[in-house]
């Protein structure tokens, strides 16, 4: 479960980028962001992404500390002359821009330890606002700032996600909670949901998801899973303790095996300590999935105690080859089928010589398609020892959601059985 301390603390956040107005990369930050405050009781009221124009930047800066109390900013503070937030922080907040030589050292011992040149202009980033305290960079040369500007935290980062977010983690957590004294609790508990459309889960606990009160219900669909998520706050933890599990026996009576996890639990770790537990090993066979599932079940510290093979068979001639299935039975039935599927999982866990097997073949589109076969189809297929199961499943969306949708289903099964 996850304890969140609040009380009534708004942030805004600021993404500064023409690349994020252009749509060149994803704004993956204030999501990020948004997510850590709420982690420590502190409510993001708004979020906004502007461009490299200091006239924005700064009406910006003095508009959010004016609305909340704290405003976290995020790019523009790289060495090169499109990067203008430090300069528009010093007039925003009508400081000067003072020489740090804390920053310089810092930045001379990224390149040294790199053994590279350093480039004069990167310097640049060693002038910070008038009182500033400084985070340093452990992974480039852009410091973070946490600047106290009255009652209010003016906090500007890195643009570079892996660089923002040990910041944000080690030093901007820290500070926000000892600066902000809380004095209600908000604890959340998210219960994970496979083998339902997001229709019938809300169907199934629509009455529960109305509950009011001090009790906040959210129900978000992603591929192949749904989430249920239950907050409550209240000032004392016994209560909300209480809450929590009760509305959770509550949902847990209704979809009973369709919950697979809780919290930042996901299938293939779920599966993976059952493998454990089990001590089974597992092989996979894998087609449209391009080895995903195989991924998936890698990405598990540990996987190698269970894991024994995976072989992404694409085209016909390497399920024949290395899978040893028969021409005559892919000319027959066709490679997308219950037949070859079935065949995959059998063949690959003898050759890894494991528990169970996956076999898996489907259409990913957006091509490939017929009438009786059409994209989204897709056989999945479990083999033991003495049983081999094989569903036939129909998924809608592009080609990677079907992916992911199909190894969720593939997982699922190992799950059940």
């Amino acid at each position: 479960m996850h304890i969140i301390i609040f009380m009534e603390i708004s942030a805004h956040i600021i993404c500064i980028g023409n690349e994020i107005m252009l749509g060149h990369i994803n704004n993956t930050n204030a999501q990020y962001i948004a997510r850590r405050l709420s982690s420590i009781g502190i409510k993001t009221i708004r979020e906004i992404s502007i461009p490299d124009d200091p006239v924005v930047i700064i009406s910006s800066i003095k508009e959010s500390l004016t609305d909340s109390n704290i405003v976290i900013l995020t790019g523009g503070l790289g060495p090169t002359v499109d990067d203008l937030t430090l300069e528009c922080i010093s007039q925003a907040l009508y400081r000067k821009l003072i020489f740090s030589k804390v920053v310089e050292n810092h930045i001379k011992a990224h390149f040294k330890k790199r053994k590279l040149k350093m480039p004069a202009n990167n310097l640049r980033q060693a002038y910070i606002p008038e009182g500033a305290k400084v985070i340093l960079n452990d992974i480039g040369t852009a410091p973070g700032l946490i600047i106290p500007a009255r009652k209010k935290i003016l906090i500007a980062l890195p643009g570079v996600p892996f660089e923002m977010q040990p910041m944000i983690e080690k030093d901007v957590s820290n500070f926000l909670k000892d600066r902000f004294r809380p004095d209600k609790i908000i604890k959340s508990r998210i219960i994970k949901i496979t083998g339902l459309p997001e229709s019938e889960v809300n169907e199934k606990i629509e009455d529960i998801l109305k509950i009011e009160g001090n009790v906040q219900m959210g129900i978000y669909p992603h591929p192949g899973e749904i989430s249920v998520k239950i907050t409550v706050t209240d000032q004392d933890k016994k209560n909300v303790d209480f809450t929590i599990s009760k509305i959770e026996k509550k949902i847990e009576a209704r979809l009973k095996n369709h919950i697979f996890g809780y919290d930042n639990e996901t299938l293939e770790e779920v599966v993976g300590k059952s493998l454990l537990k089990s001590k089974k090993s597992l092989s996979i066979a894998e087609s449209c999935t391009g080895g995903l599932l195989a991924n998936r079940i890698t990405n598990i510290p540990g996987s190698s105690e269970y894991f024994k093979m995976g072989i992404v068979a694409y085209s016909n001639e390497a399920k024949t080859k290395i899978l040893n299935i028969p021409p005559k039975t892919i000319t027959q039935y066709g490679a997308v089928s219950k037949n070859v599927a079935s065949l995959m999982a059998k063949n690959v866990r003898l050759l890894g010589g494991s528990d169970i097997g996956i076999g898996i073949s489907g259409i990913a589109g957006p091509g490939g398609g017929t009438k009786k076969k059409p994209v989204g189809q897709v056989y999945i297929a479990l083999s033991k020892k003495n049983k081999c199961v094989c569903k036939e499943f129909y998924f809608l969306g592009q080609r990677e959601i079907i992916k992911r949708k199909a190894t969720q289903a593939a997982l699922d099964m190992m799950r059940l059985h």
